[in-house]
């Protein structure tokens, strides 16, 4: 392992080591959802052997995606199993939000962009893999160091976080 990854690597470790990783500032990122209302989809077996590094959050196509914290938005993308995809960096850089199966983004939003928490940055839809009977939200966290590819970064479990099982968490929108 070389430069940005041996970098990555041992910056996440020591936050993790000595608990230095600060609470994010972050909300539920689907308008009108409550902590009640969230399912831990985490660590859950997908098809190929993979294994669900996010949640999915059930909402009605068309629902308004909202920024889950204040940031920039690195990468606009559509790939085969996401379909439309968000990659948002945090505001100090060190989380990497990637918001998945969008049925399309708010007008206007672009690469460099940025965003404030709460703030409508596209719609619930079934793009990509995602079952069109099941539109949801499928919403990861990377712990990553600033400067690190938008794709780079450890992920970590959003559910406690967005459901205020660790101090410092907004519930509400």
């Amino acid at each position: 392992m070389t430069g940005t990854g041996l970098r990555l690597f041992c910056a996440v470790a020591a936050f993790a080591a000595i608990g230095a990783a600060p609470e994010p500032d972050i909300i539920i990122p689907v308008a009108g959802m409550r902590a009640s209302d969230l399912v831990d989809s985490w660590d859950k077996d997908r098809a190929g052997g993979r294994i669900h590094h996010a949640i999915d959050i059930q909402a009605p196509l068309g629902t308004p995606v909202l920024a889950a914290m204040d940031g920039r938005i690195e990468k606009l993308f559509a790939s085969k199993r996401g379909g439309l995809t968000i990659y948002q960096r945090s505001a100090d850089g060190r989380l990497i939000l990637y918001y998945a199966h969008l049925q399309g983004y708010r007008r206007g939003l672009a690469e460099g962009q940025a965003v404030k928490r709460g703030q409508v940055i596209a719609t619930v839809g079934a793009s990509g893999n995602a079952d069109p009977a099941f539109p949801h939200l499928h919403f990861q966290m990377l712990a990553t160091v600033p400067g690190s590819g938008w794709q780079d970064g450890e992920p970590i479990n959003p559910y406690p976080l967005l459901t205020g099982a660790r101090a410092g968490v907004r519930r509400g929108n």
